[in-house]
């Protein structure tokens, strides 16, 4: 049965494989971006399929009016997908005001706000599923990534805590723990300059996490099929864990959080 889906972040990475293989399949997608012109192809290609709204999760007060607004348009909408993130790479010492606010807004706060606009439609129509895109470094560490990993920490607590509370309303969850996909988001995160006593360690650490462009396309085609077929099975696990084995930061813990 084909459904509605609502997915942040959709512009590129895993967000646009998502919605490109279900707009393929033929379901609806409403999908956010901060670039209408990122997704034109796709509407070129689906025509009213696809619903783009322009959306910044650095704007709060714009989060629920188009979350509400696309819940209006469709009638209903099935399963919503939190997935826009970035990583911020920088010793935590050097790290500006300003990149603290943007990291912990895009990949804390704005997923926080997306979440409970979508609490009260997907009460009203008696039930929903929303995937909250994740990491499975939310659970081991990187030098470098202290503040990404923080706020990995965080929406998943805020999701367990969460999810105990829909779940009388047929509201569930899923964590998408993913290891480090090919994406060009992984292979160049946003970095900020070593300075000061770091400048002869911290450029070593970091280079070490650069994704082979080579293999791109192939991981986050897995990674989607894999999201998407969790999020339409009858009963899936809150956690879904799709980091590879060679993802060496995942704590053996992990696997037993379900």
């Amino acid at each position: 049965m084909n459904k509605t889906w609502f997915i942040s972040g959709a512009s590129s990475g895993l967000g646009f494989e998502m919605a490109e293989q279900l707009l393929g399949n033929g379901h609806r997608v409403i999908a956010t971006t901060r670039r209408y012109n990122s997704l034109t192809g796709l509407q070129r290609k689906y025509g009213s399929k696809l619903d783009i709204v322009l959306l910044d999760l650095l704007e709060p007060q714009s989060i629920t009016p188009a979350v509400r607004g696309a819940f209006r348009r469709h009638g209903k909408v099935d399963i919503l997908v939190s997935n826009a993130e970035y990583a911020l790479s920088s010793p935590a010492e050097n790290l500006t005001d300003v990149q603290i606010e943007q990291q912990i807004a895009t990949n804390l706060t704005g997923s926080v706000h997306l979440i409970r606009a979508a609490l009260q439609p997907f009460r009203h129509q008696g039930g929903g599923r929303i995937v909250q895109v994740s990491s499975a470094r939310g659970h081991g560490f990187r030098s470098g990534f202290s503040l990404y990993h923080a706020t990995k920490r965080g929406i998943e607590a805020f999701v367990e805590s969460v999810s105990e509370e829909v779940a009388p309303f047929a509201i569930d969850f899923i964590i998408a723990e993913l290891g480090d996909l090919n994406t060009r988001i992984n292979a160049n995160p946003v970095r900020q300059e070593p300075r000061d006593a770091y400048q002869d360690t911290f450029s070593l650490n970091s280079a070490e996490y650069a994704c082979p462009e080579s293999s791109i396309d192939s991981d986050v085609i897995k990674t989607a099929s894999a999201i998407i077929s969790a999020a339409q099975s009858s009963r899936p696990p809150l956690r879904l864990t799709l980091a590879s084995s060679t993802d060496q930061a995942m704590p053996a813990r992990l696997p037993s959080l379900v």
